[in-house]
């Protein structure tokens, strides 16, 4: 019986899943085409993180524990490949939680998901984060559909030769729509195969949707957090810390530091980046409590 799930992955402490926009592109990617090879799941909303991923599907349990676990070893695959690291999602237990259809909590668990990187103070609404279905939903309407058209700068599959398409989707999966968009970021567009239309019916409108993304227990965490701009993002520290290490101690990686210099290496972040203990110890490849130790200098 086809239900709806909320459907998160473990939060990775001592890594971190997409390490730049690149592995955000492919991320992305992945997800359309487990679109295609997973029909039965029907994708309503999702978000990738630093170190997690949520999504809000309808299907079986058994369609969608398919779905999940091949898309983690879709996404592990290319990043053993491309950072050497074995194993990544192997131990990453996912966690799957029907959704009733009443009582408004689907509205609730979608709103939960775009809210994340409003949370975790990236930016200030869910439209502003390229990663996830953040801004797919009621686009001032246009033409016979009712639905935003597609940027001029999109491109369609079509476009591009099967050799080109493998390349760049990191997959040789042939039946991919060959209408679908290829946006400027270089992924494609969740509008193609997220079930836009559902979750507008859902919320009916825009306003009422506003409403339960700002009432959503995402939004109650950023209001009672001290910090109201936003952060920098994971990529962002993790791209600048070579850099870093070699103006500070003369040294090009976190290991070859002594436990002094750890110490006042994480410090730095944590000044310079308005870091918290979570996102130190995931830049840096370390558990939550060796951070707060070494930080903390015992």
């Amino acid at each position: 019986m086809e239900e709806i799930w909320l459907v998160t992955t473990d939060h990775l402490e001592k890594e971190i899943l997409f390490r730049d926009d690149e592995d955000f592109k492919v991320g992305m990617n992945f997800v359309a085409v487990q679109a295609v090879c997973n029909p039965e799941v029907i994708v309503l909303a999702f978000i990738l993180m630093s170190n997690h991923v949520h999504f809000v599907v309808v299907g079986t349990r058994e369609a969608v524990g398919v779905y999940f676990c091949e898309f983690k070893r879709r996404y592990s695959v290319y990043f053993s490949a491309r950072w050497g690291v074995k194993n990544l999602l192997r131990r990453n237990c996912v966690d799957i939680r029907k959704i009733p259809f009443g009582d408004e909590a689907p509205e609730r668990a979608i709103a939960y998901v775009q809210m994340n990187c409003v949370a975790a103070n990236i930016c200030a609404h869910p439209s502003q984060y390229l990663w996830g279905t953040g801004n797919c939903f009621f686009h001032p309407a246009s033409g016979n559909d009712g639905h935003q058209p597609f940027p001029a700068s999109c491109i369609r599959l079509r476009d591009f030769s099967a050799r080109a398409r493998e390349r760049m989707l990191h997959t040789n999966c042939n039946s991919l729509p060959l209408e679908w968009h290829l946006g400027p970021e270089g992924f494609i567009l969740p509008q193609d195969f997220v079930d836009v239309r559902s979750v507008e019916a859902l919320y009916r409108n825009p306003k009422r949707m506003n409403y339960f993304l700002v009432t959503s227990s995402k939004a109650r965490k950023r209001l009672e957090s001290e910090e109201r701009l936003p952060a920098f993002r994971d990529q962002t520290i993790l791209a600048a810390l070579p850099d870093l290490c070699r103006s500070l101690f003369g040294k090009d990686t976190f290991l070859s530091l002594s436990a002094e210099e750890q110490t006042e290496y994480m410090r730095q972040i944590r000044f310079r980046f308005s870091a918290d203990v979570n996102q130190i110890a995931r830049v840096c490849g370390l558990s939550y409590a060796e951070a707060a130790r070494l930080i903390d200098g015992f």
